[in-house]
């Protein structure tokens, strides 16, 4: 149970195209050791080494496999404290 996206919630929202690039937009919403969180999760579908031409099953799948790894991988910091 370890698997982000098999214990929690991890849903696509849409795919949007800006100047730069086309990304995939996803929300995160799950429990991870005892902490509940909700994340946005944007991937350049060209780090996904898909393009636009793909069928969009394809890019949302890859995309999200991305995502997923580099959310789990990623460290936070608590930023803030000092001002309090």
């Amino acid at each position: 149970m370890k698997d982000l996206a098999e214990n929690n919630l991890v849903r696509f929202k849409n795919i949007s195209k800006k100047k730069e690039a086309i990304y995939a937009n996803f929300k995160v919403k799950g429990v991870k050791g005892g902490v509940n969180f909700h994340a946005s999760i944007t991937v350049d579908i060209s780090a996904a080494e898909v393009h636009a031409g793909d069928v969009l099953e394809k890019i949302i799948e890859e995309c999200a496999r991305i995502g997923v790894k580099e959310f789990k991988r990623a460290e936070f910091q608590f930023e803030g404290l000092t001002t309090i």
